[in-house]
């Protein structure tokens, strides 16, 4: 097999808190990944000269500080592997939005080239690898719904039920790297535990400082919160509430502004990248 075609989903952090930071600057974090069957799709093909290419992909990034060519080239290093790939990303996953899709992507392709040239490695070994490109690389290449902790890296998997979900883009760019260094962001989150959230504890930090600094998104997450609970995903600027069906989900997405873009999406506890690679 020399082409394969793989989906990278989205995933949504369903709380979100910040527990404190580490002497190098990283923040150590508490939250629970879960997946959404909503995807991007990667198609790899095998190149014989080695070179990593990727003829189409996220519009306005640069191949060479692309995630998904990245994650082929540290690949290739790691491994010693001689053989290049071409790399074809449709993104349906909103970029920027907290969803995760370019982490998403970069796993994919560690997956998928890992399959493709037969490396051998392993999800474990993968992971590792994966850590180097972002802390939110190793639950996708994982692919399994977790409570995570420390920079987002220590996994503990988690079996959630299914769960529709609505989720919105109200077409605004949050840069996380201004939120992280926000004064009024909350650092000092005391530890909780699984139990703890399900009981319906826990929220996430970034909300009222997104909310305060981007109106926009304020006004999203008001406009949600009349159909069901509303949350911010990751650093933003998606939202997300959980509906009782798909049926309701449309519903409200009918009712949706022209000026805000949303879907509808299950979340699922073992992604489609890991059911897709199940069948392989």
């Amino acid at each position: 097999m020399y082409t394969l075609t793989l989906p990278a989903p989205a995933k949504l952090n369903l709380f979100l808190h910040i527990t404190g930071k580490r002497a190098d600057g990283y923040h150590l974090l508490q939250t629970l990944f879960v997946f959404l069957d909503f995807t991007d799709q990667i198609a790899l093909s095998v190149r014989e000269d080695g070179a990593i290419r990727r003829p189409d992909g996220a519009e306005g990034v640069p191949e060479d500080a692309d995630l998904t060519v990245r994650a082929a080239r540290l690949l290739q290093e790691e491994t010693g592997c001689p053989l290049g790939a071409n790399i074809h990303v449709q993104k349906n996953i909103p970029m920027g939005g907290g969803l995760g899709g370019g982490s998403s992507d970069a796993a994919t392709v560690l997956q998928g080239l890992n399959h493709l040239w037969q490396c051998g490695l392993d999800d474990d070994e993968l992971a590792v690898l994966g850590l180097r490109l972002g802390a939110d690389v190793p639950v996708f290449v994982r692919g399994h719904a977790a409570w995570a902790e420390g920079v987002g890296e220590q996994l503990t998997p988690v079996d959630m039920p299914p769960v529709w979900y609505v989720v919105i883009h109200p077409n605004v760019h949050v840069p996380t790297a201004e939120l992280f260094s926000a004064p009024d962001l909350t650092r000092d989150c005391p530890p909780i535990k699984l139990a703890t959230f399900l009981a319906g504890q826990g929220n996430n930090v970034f909300q009222p400082v997104v909310e305060k600094r981007y109106p926009e998104v304020a006004k999203a997450i008001a406009w949600l919160s009349q159909y069901s609970e509303t949350r911010l995903t990751g650093s933003g600027s998606c939202l997300f509430a959980a509906v009782k069906s798909e049926l309701a989900g449309k519903q409200i997405l009918a009712e949706l502004p022209d000026k805000w873009y949303g879907f509808i999406a299950q979340g699922v506890s073992i992604s489609p990248l890991q059911q897709k690679l199940a069948n392989l």
